[in-house]
C-alpha cells in the first residue's frame, strides 16, 4: 500500500498484417503503459505510420470541433442518457457527421452572411451620420468634371482660412468637426495646404442619392430587417443544437478514440512486415497480458518479459534512456485513495519512493479536526462533504469535499470526546470560568447525567481551548515531534530501498539522531528551566543521551551535508514550533465563537420578547457561519502546510511519471452488455 504498484517491462512482437487487431487488444486490456519508440535505437525499425482510417477520423473530428464551437456545445459536460457505442459507430459509418455538418454549416454560413451585411450597413450608417448635419444631398458629393470635393474632419473651424479661395463652397457641421469643401480642381492643392494646419483627416462619402436623413432611415429599415433575419438564424442554430447536440458529443467521443488508436503506430517501432512494442505492465498482471494477447492474436504475436523493475535506483540509472523512468501506479485503499489528488498537486511520487497518500490520509484530517474541534461546525462539514463526494465530478471539488468530510469526522471526534463543545460552548460548566460561563447546560437549564459527562475529559467538562492553552501547546509540539520523526523514518526507508542501508544511515540516519537528540535536549532543559524540576535522575539521563545523539547525528550528517548539518539545527527547532499553529488556530476560532456567543445571547437578553429572540438567533447563525467559513480556510490551509512543508520535505522527492495505460474512458457512451 505504501509503495507504488510493482512494474515489469515487456516487449510485444507481432505481424504488421494484424496491427489493427493488436491495437484493439492492447486498448481492451487497459494495462499497457506504452514506451515511446526512439528513432535509431533498433536497427531495421522506424516509427510507424498512422493507420489508413486515421486521416478520415481526424477530418471528422475537426468538423465536429468546429460545430461544437459554433453551436456552443460543452464537450466536457456529461449527458444523462448515454448512447450505446454500437449505435454511435453505426451513425458515423452512415456519414451522419457529414450530413449534420452540411445542415449546420449551411445555417452558419447564412448567419455569418447576415452578420457581415449588418456590419456593412452599420458602417454605412456611421459614415452617413458624420455628414448628416450638412445641407447637401448625397448624390452631390461626386460626379463633377472640374470640381473637387474634399470631405473630412478638422480639429478647429477653418471657415475663415478658406474664405479667400475663389469659386468654392464650404459647409461645416454644427459641432465644427466635419466639413465639406467644393472647389475648382486647380485650387485643391492650395485648399489641402490650408486644411493641414487644422489637422484635417479626409474621409469617404458613401454612395447614394437624395437627402442624407432619408438614407439614414433607409439604413435603419435594412438593419431592422437584417436583425430579424439574424434572430431567425440564431433560433435555427439553437434548434440544431437541441436536435443534434447529443449526436455531436457522442460521435466526438467515439471518433476521438478512433483517431487515438489510428495514431498509435507513431509511438511504436515497425518494419516492413512486423511491429515491436515496449511497454510497462503491473507485475501482477503480466500473466493476464500474455494470456489475453495469445488468445486474441494467436501465433501472430509474441510477448516476452524483459525485467521486473525493483526499487533500487542502480537499475534505473544504468538503463537505456527510454527505459529509465518507470511509471508510478499509486496503490492505495478506498480511503487513502481520496488523498492522492493533494499529493499529486505537489508531484507524482517516484516509483522508488513511498507514496505519502496514506500518511497524508491519517494526519491531514486529524490536524484539521484538532484545529476545528467543535461538533456544531463538524456536522455541516460531514454533510456537505458527503454530498460533494457523492455528486462532484471535478477533481478540485472532490478534493474539497474530501477535506470537509474526513476533516469533519475528526472535528466531531475531537469536539465531542476531547473539547466537549458545540458552537464554542461546552456542554457542562467549566470550574475555572466560574458560574458566569455560557454552557449548554446553563443556557438551557439542563442537567446532564453522569454517564454522559463521564465521557468527557477534564472532570466531565472537556478541555478548554481558552483556559488550558499551555497543555494544548504541549500536545501540539508532541504531535509535531511524532509527525516529523515519521517523515525522517520514511526518508530513511526510501534511501535504503534506493541505495542500501549504508547510504541511508549517512543520508537520513544522522538526521534522525540529530532530531531525536535535539528533542531530548530541549525536553530536559525545559523541565529544568521552565518547570523548575531539578536536573537529576531521569531528566539528567535524558539530557546526556540527547546531547550524545545530537553530536553523533551532526557528525554522521556532516559527511554528506557538510556545514549544512549544523546550519539546519535552528530550522528543525522552528519546524517543531510550527505545529503550535494547531493550538493557535483552534484558540482563535474558540475566541471568536466565545465573543459571538456573548453578542448574540446578550442581544436576546437585552431586547427580550419575540423580536429579540429572532434577531439574536439570526445574529447567532450569521456570526457562526463566519467562523465556519474561516475554519475551512484556516484549518484547511494550515493542515495542508504541515503536510507539504514539515512532513513531505523530509522524504518526498517526487517527479515520477504517472502510469497511463492504453484505455478507452467512456463518458457519454456505453458498451452493450453482450459486448463485455
Amino acid at each position: 500500500m505504501l509503495l507504488p504498484e510493482p512494474m515489469s517491462r515487456i516487449v510485444i512482437v507481432g505481424s504488421k498484417a494484424r496491427l489493427d487487431d493488436a491495437i484493439e487488444t492492447l486498448y481492451g486490456l487497459k494495462l499497457i503503459h506504452l514506451i515511446d519508440h526512439t528513432v535509431g535505437t533498433d536497427e531495421g525499425f522506424s516509427i510507424g505510420a498512422p493507420r489508413p482510417y486515421s486521416e478520415k477520423a481526424s477530418e471528422r473530428l475537426l468538423s465536429l470541433k468546429a460545430m461544437e464551437k459554433e453551436l456552443d456545445i460543452n464537450i466536457e459536460a456529461e449527458i444523462d442518457d448515454k448512447a450505446f457505442a454500437d449505435d454511435v459507430r453505426s451513425n458515423i459509418s452512415s456519414d451522419l457527421v457529414e450530413s449534420i455538418g452540411e445542415e449546420v454549416f449551411k445555417v452558419l454560413d447564412r448567419k455569418n452572411g447576415i452578420a457581415q451585411k449588418i456590419a456593412e450597413e452599420n458602417a454605412r450608417k456611421n459614415e452617413l451620420s458624420l455628414i448628416a448635419g450638412m445641407p447637401v444631398d448625397l448624390d452631390l458629393y461626386r460626379g463633377y468634371g472640374s470640381v473637387a470635393v474634399v470631405v473630412g474632419s478638422v480639429k478647429t473651424d477653418p471657415t475663415a482660412a478658406l474664405a479667400g479661395l475663389m469659386n468654392s463652397e464650404f459647409f461645416i457641421t454644427d459641432d465644427k468637426k466635419i466639413m465639406a469643401l467644393f472647389v475648382k480642381k486647380s485650387e485643391k492643392e492650395n485648399a489641402m495646404r490650408i486644411l493641414t494646419e487644422f489637422e484635417f483627416a479626409e474621409m469617404s462619402v458613401p454612395d447614394g442619392s437624395g437627402p442624407i436623413d432619408e438614407n439614414i432611415k433607409e439604413c435603419d429599415s435594412k438593419l431592422a430587417s437584417l436583425n430579424e433575419e439574424l434572430a431567425s438564424a440564431e433560433r435555427e442554430i439553437a434548434a440544431l443544437k437541441e436536435k443534434h447536440g447529443k449526436n455531436i458529443i457522442t460521435m466526438d467521443e467515439e471518433i476521438s478514440f478512433e483517431a487515438r488508436k489510428g495514431e498509435l503506430p507513431l509511438r511504436i517501432a515497425t518494419s516492413e512486415y512486423s511491429y515491436v512494442i515496449d511497454a510497462w505492465v503491473p507485475t501482477g498482471k503480466v500473466g493476464t497480458v500474455v494470456s489475453a494477447i495469445e488468445k486474441e492474436l494467436g501465433n501472430s504475436a509474441y510477448v516476452e518479459l524483459q525485467e521486473d523493475r525493483t526499487r533500487n535506483l542502480h537499475e534505473e540509472e544504468h538503463a537505456e534512456d527510454r527505459f529509465k523512468n518507470t511509471p508510478t501506479k499509486m496503490k492505495n485503499g478506498p480511503y487513502a485513495k481520496h488523498f492522492e489528488y493533494p499529493v499529486q498537486l505537489v508531484a507524482t511520487p517516484r516509483y522508488q519512493e513511498i507514496d505519502p497518500s496514506v500518511i497524508f490520509s491519517i494526519f491531514f484530517p486529524l490536524f484539521f479536526g484538532f484545529m476545528v474541534g467543535d461538533i456544531g461546525y463538524a456536522i455541516p462539514f460531514i454533510v456537505l462533504g458527503a454530498y460533494g463526494l457523492k455528486t462532484a465530478k471535478s477533481q478540485d471539488f472532490r478534493a474539497i469535499a474530501m477535506i470537509l468530510f474526513f476533516g469533519g469526522i475528526w472535528a466531531f471526534i475531537f469536539g465531542f470526546f476531547f473539547f466537549s463543545e458545540m458552537f464554542g460552548m461546552h456542554f457542562a460548566g467549566i470550574p475555572e470560568a466560574g458560574d458566569k460561563a455560557i454552557t449548554w447546560q446553563s443556557l438551557l437549564g439542563l442537567h446532564f447525567p453522569d454517564w454522559f459527562t463521564g465521557m468527557f475529559p477534564g472532570h466531565g467538562h472537556g478541555i478548554s481551548k481558552v483556559h488550558e492553552v499551555t497543555f494544548l501547546l504541549k500536545v501540539s509540539v508532541y504531535i509535531g515531534i511524532v509527525h516529523m520523526m515519521l517523515g525522517y523514518i520514511v526518508g530513511f526507508l526510501n534511501v535504503r530501498m534506493q541505495h542500501g542501508s549504508r547510504e541511508a544511515f549517512f543520508e537520513k540516519g544522522g538526521w534522525i539522531m540529530t532530531f531525536l537528540g535535539l528533542v531530548m535536549l530541549c525536553y530536559s532543559l525545559a523541565e529544568f528551566m521552565i518547570f523548575k524540576n531539578s536536573l537529576e535522575g531521569l531528566i539528567f539521563y535524558v539530557l546526556i543521551i540527547g546531547a550524545v545523539l545530537l553530536i553523533a547525528g551532526i557528525a554522521v550528517s556532516f559527511t554528506k551535508e557538510g556545514a549544512q548539518a549544523i546550519l539546519e539545527l535552528p530550522g528543525l527547532f522552528g519546524n517543531v514550533l510550527s505545529y503550535t499553529r494547531l493550538t493557535a488556530i483552534g484558540l482563535s476560532k474558540a475566541g471568536m465563537a466565545l465573543a459571538f456567543n456573548f453578542i448574540s445571547i446578550g442581544l436576546i437578553g437585552s431586547m427580550g420578547g419575540v423580536l429579540g429572540i429572532v434577531l439574536g438567533l439570526l445574529m447567532f447563525c450569521f456570526l457562526h457561519l463566519v467562523v465556519w467559513v474561516l475554519a475551512i480556510i484556516s484549518a484547511g490551509l494550515h493542515a495542508l502546510r504541515l503536510q507539504f512543508v514539515e512532513l513531505m520535505n523530509k522524504f518526498f522527492v517526487g517527479g515520477g511519471k504517472e502510469y497511463e495505460p492504453l484505455e478507452i474512458k467512456r463518458t457519454n457512451t456505453k458498451i452493450v452488455e453482450t459486448e463485455v
